[in-house]
């Protein structure tokens, strides 16, 4: 009941559905044990050890293809609140940082649930990393300033063909880059590529309470009896994205060819 009910909380995010099929098999295979909590609680601790040494490979990946001196943009949330620890995005601007090659963060605010302001920017503050706090659709004035050297954005799901789903407000950073002529980076995890779905057509998007953008935090702003729209996540054309970061290396274009090439290594 657990795992069926774990699984529907989020939709689009498909690395929770590996775990939970891992964690699934583990059960299934010693579900007569007298000892199956220890067990499972084993594989658990596994999976966040292997999940922190991936994220150190993919800071390692991410910070090499960075200048001294970046200035780089993010969106939502993708360091250690967000994985086992260090991070995905989050985590190359780390490492980079640790090598003197971070000179300023822009940090979307992420609307309607303020991702960025609540935990990207407390994160870059413990960390000590230069940063500055910007409302989402700020960005375009950033990137005709030339205030941008790389975006760096995490994916909750990539297809094959390199198109993926992330924080909503994504898809307009990836048409910024490509119109600005500016490196837009996916960084994420093998574990969230879905090789099952040709495109991104196929990926479900998860659709949230109204109430997160008529009354945020119970604060209302819009009249009473207006209705909105809110989608968690938007889908990104693999076509805008300059190279993805996995823990497995950089992965180019063109996608439908050099995904299933680099996740079978």
């Amino acid at each position: 009941l657990a795992f069926t009910e774990l699984r529907k909380t989020r939709p689009t995010a498909v690395n929770l559905f590996w775990a939970l099929e891992r964690m699934h098999q583990v059960f299934e295979e010693n579900a007569s044990r007298l000892d199956l909590p220890e067990i499972l609680l084993r594989e658990a601790l596994r999976i966040h050890e292997e999940d922190i040494a991936a994220n150190m490979r993919i800071g390692e990946f991410g910070a090499g293809l960075l200048q001294r001196g970046s200035r780089v943009l993010t969106i939502c949330n993708t360091g250690a609140l967000a994985t086992g620890g260090h991070g995905t995005a989050l985590g190359v601007i780390r490492t980079a940082f640790s090598q003197g090659k971070i000179e300023m963060v822009y940090a979307c605010e992420t609307r309607p649930v303020l991702q960025g302001a609540r935990l990207t920017a407390w994160e870059l503050k413990k960390d000590g990393i230069p940063f500055r706090l910007i409302a989402d659709f700020a960005a375009g004035l950033l990137f005709s300033r030339k205030m941008v050297d790389a975006v760096l954005v995490g994916a909750d799901r990539v297809a094959r063909n390199g198109d993926f789903a992330n924080k909503l407000g994504t898809y307009i950073l990836a048409v910024l880059a490509q119109r600005h002529k500016v490196p837009f980076y996916v960084v994420a995890p093998s574990t969230s590529f879905d090789l099952s779905l040709a495109h991104g057509d196929l990926i479900p998007v998860e659709e949230r309470p109204e109430e997160e953008v008529l009354a945020p935090y119970g604060c209302r702003f819009a009249p009473e009896g207006a209705r909105a729209w809110n989608p968690a996540f938007d889908i990104t054309p693999g076509e805008l994205v300059t190279a993805f970061i996995t823990e497995k290396g950089v992965i180019r274009p063109p996608y439908e060819h050099t995904i299933p090439e680099a996740l079978s290594g």
